[in-house]
């Protein structure tokens, strides 16, 4: 049983996404692995490709996975 960190989110703020991609790291996951984990835990994100589009309050961020890197993704947009 895989242990996932406790992390309240609304899916309604940037401060809420940051926080949920920054409590762990996975050098797997890939954008369709990015976009569940999101949407599981209330955000609207959806895959496209190899990035994640996640929409805020109206506006569309854009979710790369990290790989390697701290954390699971960053936001381009």
């Amino acid at each position: 049983m895989m242990a996932v960190p406790t992390v309240s989110a609304s899916g309604e703020s940037i401060s809420d996404l940051k926080s949920m991609i920054s409590s762990f790291d996975d050098p797997h996951m890939d954008a369709q692995d990015l976009a569940f984990y999101l949407a599981s835990h209330g955000f609207d994100a959806a895959p496209r490709g190899s990035y994640v589009e996640v929409s805020l309050g109206g506006e569309m961020c854009k979710l790369l996975p990290n790989g390697s890197e701290p954390g699971l993704c960053s936001i381009a947009a």
